[in-house]
């Protein structure tokens, strides 16, 4: 793992947040580090941007191509080619790979100076957040690479070689932080009103639904593995607490005050829509959804499909995942369904695309109703399972800018309604799929590796077996601690496991 210089990263947390002006007020010595300077209610919005972005853009990414949702087309061949062929030792590369596990433990370390700090001064609300935001990046480097440090891990230059943990070991002290962090946010005093919290504006009870749906998120990605005493234990729990988990209209989303100019933009439209002067992004460009996503829309007469996606001469056309008939003319920039944003829609947000400013979700409301639903059906928690997969479509509507009026006619069609299903767990994964496209893709992929649904295709790319099962640890770890890396076996992508995995 990387050493870092702590006030360095500070000065990089600092400069991350002071992209939305508004938000920071600090007259600070140049000539001492920033970080030493600012308060606690400026350093958390830093460390929420940061792992949100890492959210929206980085994961988001890699789960929207090994998840079924976007391919390129024939213009777009040669961008992305590591994901679409499943190239580990160039997606872990240093030089041109993708830092998940960098980025991650940078985010973990963030928000670990911001506990220690908060700990120490008494200021439990900062504590508890940071505790919670910890444990959901945990969570996700494990659900990424499997066995990883904890205990050892975001100590800089105190631990040079961080021990590994299993990712189940792992995955419990996640949750048991997620857990302190919770109780020390409930158990906060009045919180200022220059909080800083660009997540949920302050506000507790939020925070605590957050946590409590993190911790089912985790709690149903081991729903395959032979851990039933412990999930009904940690269902307890959540039950005892009492908060409940995030509700409809309870999106965790932030905002920083997002601005219509370069690098203060909302980062997902930056990068997959249009800059600052409107242009279309080489990205909006050049990825395409797949066949099969704009068969599964077509097939439940989905009406989100018109407000996601442009047609081509009135019909919806997709792409390949693989480009494996780049050469058809089928597959063209311009014979290929673009993403649907208010340029396409007579200036009106629709789809993912709502507005330079809009928010970054980081957890959907659809996500969490979904989670509860599954959760429900397989009789973890009380509450009816046909409302709560109502409710998350309906939603999921709402985000996509679908008219209320189409959701009745939607919902009591046989290939939706729940009632209808053969396999009702299937049926929610479907919709669960269906609504975090492009929005929660990483969850997309998640749910394939534990359910093996939807079943999209994968890659079509020449001469590849298989799908990635996991990422491979860095080069930048291996340089750093290779005994450890060593220790946790062959470290192949498309053959290896994370724990939770059936």
């Amino acid at each position: 793992m990387k050493k870092f210089n702590i006030k360095l990263l500070f000065v990089l947390l600092a400069s991350c947040f002071m992209a939305c002006d508004e938000f920071l007020d600090v007259n600070s010595n140049p000539n001492s580090p920033i970080g030493d300077n600012l308060p606690l209610s400026a350093k958390l919005p830093g460390a929420l941007v940061s792992i949100t972005n890492q959210e929206v853009l980085q994961l988001n990414q890699i789960g929207a191509f090994w998840g079924g949702y976007w391919g390129t087309n024939n213009e777009g061949i040669n961008q992305f080619f590591d994901l679409k062929t499943y190239n580990g030792q160039n997606i872990r590369s240093q030089r041109e790979g993708i830092p998940v596990w960098e980025n991650g433990y940078n985010n973990i370390l963030y928000f670990r100076l911001i506990q220690d700090e908060a700990e120490s001064t008494g200021q439990l609300f900062y504590a508890g957040t940071s505790k919670i935001m910890q444990g959901m990046m945990f969570l996700r480097l494990v659900d990424m690479y499997n066995n990883i440090p904890f205990d050892d891990a975001a100590k800089g230059s105190e631990v040079i070689n961080p021990a590994y943990e299993s990712g189940q070991v792992v995955y419990q002290k996640a949750v048991n932080l997620i857990s302190e962090g919770i109780e020390d946010v409930k158990a906060s005093g009045t919180i200022p009103s220059n909080h800083g919290d660009v997540l949920f504006q302050g506000n507790k009870s939020l925070w605590a639904k957050f946590g409590n749906t993190l911790k089912l998120r985790a709690l149903i990605r081991q729903s395959e593995k032979n851990e039933t005493q412990y999930v009904n234990a940690e269902i307890q729990k959540i039950i005892t607490e009492g908060s409940g988990f995030l509700m409809a209209g309870e999106l965790a989303a932030v905002n920083p005050g997002y601005m219509n100019t370069n690098g203060k933009m909302n980062p997902f439209w930056a990068a997959y829509y249009r800059d600052v002067q409107g242009n279309t992004t080489a990205n909006y460009q050049s990825i395409r959804p797949t066949i099969y996503l704009l068969e599964q829309y077509q097939s439940k007469n989905d009406p989100r499909l018109e407000r996601l996606y442009v047609p081509v001469e009135g019909s919806y056309r997709g792409v390949i995942f693989g480009n494996s008939e780049a050469g058809n003319p089928i597959y063209e920039r311009n014979t290929t369904s673009a993403f649907r944003g208010p340029s396409e829609n007579n200036n009106q947000a629709t789809g993912i695309f709502h507005n330079w400013n809009q928010s970054s979700v980081i957890l959907s409301d659809f996500e969490s109703l979904f989670l509860q639903a599954e959760a429900v059906h397989r009789g973890w928690i009380a509450g009816d399972v046909s409302q709560l997969y109502q409710q998350a479509i309906a939603r999921s509507f709402d985000y996509t800018k679908v008219p209320e009026a189409s959701l009745s006619g939607y919902l009591a069609q046989s290939a939706v309604a729940l009632a209808d299903a053969q396999n009702p767990l299937e049926r929610i994964i479907e919709q669960k799929w269906l609504a975090l496209n492009s929005i929660s893709s990483i969850e997309a992929w998640n749910d394939f590796r534990r359910l093996g649904v939807p079943n999209y295709p994968a890659t079509a790319a020449s001469g590849i077996t298989g799908r990635p099962l996991r990422l491979m640890y860095p080069e930048t770890e291996r340089g750093t601690n290779l005994e450890q890396v060593e220790a946790q076996g062959s470290d192949r992508m498309l053959q290896d496991k994370v724990w939770w995995m059936p």
